[in-house]
């Protein structure tokens, strides 16, 4: 007999104890087509009744969505009563015109921007090289936003080590540069050895690092793209996890069992260790974030459903 979330949150809880409800916030990406559209806004409407903490909008690994990032945000500080964190990169464009940016994020209300180095753009090769002109690292991007107005800059760290990071020390040396350049809080990458992230939060308060440090979650939606994507990113994954998912390709309903029953496995075992955030990855998907989120106790405030249309309003 299967069991249902919130049945296996109830024996994970006498495992790990009881822990109040967590505060939660959510990742959504610009969409590429109208139906891809759609479903964004209806998964920003059901995720939004649980009143996260702020949303974030990514920027494409590349800034190539720098124009449908700007018009999400501009629709979800407009019409919809949530906290909207876009996410900026200093890859492709001047520090005049990231400035800008900053400038017309202020205007329209945004007060949190997540500061990143970004990618190399496409067919600049796989070797990351500063945009003439611009904002060469993430710690200066973070100065820079800094000096331009004060939002709340949030940036990126990584338990397992950035994959073009010549070694841990480094990769730590550089976040608490960014920190030291003004960022109030890191969101890490996702990760699935929930261990790694214990041993790099202990790492962070050896170096000094103080803000708060929130844990990526990414609930399973496609265990096979999960692999390929997190090969290029540097997140392992466990082989017990290739077990659980084994043959279940035709099998969404049991798969998206199993991938809820580990995120809230993931979410409980963090908090029994002083853990009380956590970052959603969504893929635009609101079903599993939701059925995790609910399972763990987050039910949102009375009237905070969010109200957004669904009408046709980004430029694809």
């Amino acid at each position: 007999m299967s069991l249902s979330a919130y049945e296996v949150r109830e024996r994970l809880i006498d495992r790990y104890g009881r822990v109040p409800v967590p505060k939660i916030s959510f990742e959504f990406f610009p969409p590429k087509t109208e139906k891809a559209e759609s479903a964004l806004w209806k998964s920003v409407e059901k995720l939004g009744r649980l009143s996260p903490q702020f949303v974030s909008v990514t920027y494409g690994a590349d800034g190539s969505t720098r124009d449908r990032t700007h018009q999400i945000v501009e629709h979800l500080s407009a019409k919809a009563d949530l906290n909207t964190m876009p996410h900026l990169t200093c890859v492709g464009a001047s520090r005049d015109e990231i400035d800008q940016i900053a400038d017309e994020y202020w205007a329209m209300g945004v007060r949190r921007i997540m500061a990143l180095r970004g990618d190399p753009a496409e067919g600049a090769g796989s070797q990351y090289q500063p945009t003439p002109g611009g904002y060469a690292y993430a710690s200066d991007l973070v100065a820079g936003l800094a000096r331009r107005h004060p939002f709340e800059l949030a940036v990126a760290a990584y338990p397992e080590v950035h994959p073009e990071a010549p070694s841990s020390l480094f990769d730590l040396e550089n976040l608490k540069r960014k920190f030291d350049q003004g960022a109030s809080l890191a969101v890490t990458q996702y990760f699935f050895d929930t261990e790694s992230f214990l041993r790099f939060r202990d790492r962070c308060v050896l170096a000094g690092i103080e803000q708060p440090i929130i844990p990526g979650i990414l609930p399973v939606t496609n265990f096979a793209t999960t692999q390929r994507f997190s090969a290029a990113c540097g997140t392992r994954v466990p082989g017990w996890m290739a077990q659980a998912f084994d043959g279940l390709d035709d099998d969404p309903t049991t798969r998206n069992l199993i991938a809820a029953n580990i995120a809230i496995e993931q979410v409980l075992a963090l908090q029994a260790e002083g853990v009380e955030e956590f970052h959603f990855y969504t893929l635009n998907r609101a079903e599993l974030c939701y059925a995790v989120a609910h399972a763990l106790g987050v039910r949102g405030t009375p009237g905070s459903e969010t109200k957004v249309s669904v009408e046709k309003n980004i430029s694809l």
